[in-house]
């Protein structure tokens, strides 16, 4: 994911990466399957936050009573709604399941359904390196 800002600097606390880890695993896993290219995204964000295999856990080990976890700072709030809508562009296909997890963080951090459709047009869009 080439954001050009680090991951492990942005997040200035173990918990908030972990908060923004579990964010993620919850839309990975919306349609039942993670596939290869899921997998191999979920390992490069927690390679980038600096986590462990131990560390994730808590959150592997509790699949089924995750929920979202809203973070505090506006620029924090966009970055977290961006990196969903990539998780979930990762198998090619954009699952009603899946959609509907990012449209729910998308309006718990007070953003519109408009802004999230735009954001998957544009990312969607976006030529992968």
């Amino acid at each position: 994911m080439a954001t050009g800002i680090s991951l492990d600097g942005f997040f200035e606390t173990k918990d908030k990466k972990l908060a923004f880890f579990q964010n993620l695993v919850m839309v990975a896993i919306a349609d039942n399957y993670i596939d290869e290219a899921e997998s191999n995204f979920l390992l490069t964000i927690g390679q980038q936050l600096g986590l462990t295999e131990e560390d994730t856990f808590p959150i592997t080990d509790n699949l089924s009573s995750l929920c979202f976890i809203i973070p505090q700072e506006g620029l924090q709030k966009t970055l977290e709604l961006q990196t969903l809508v990539l998780m979930v562009l990762q198998d090619g296909e954009v699952e009603e399941r899946e959609y509907n997890l990012c449209l729910q963080y998308t309006r718990m951090i007070g953003y519109s359904k408009d802004i999230l459709d735009e954001l998957i047009i544009k990312l969607s869009a976006t030529p992968t390196a």
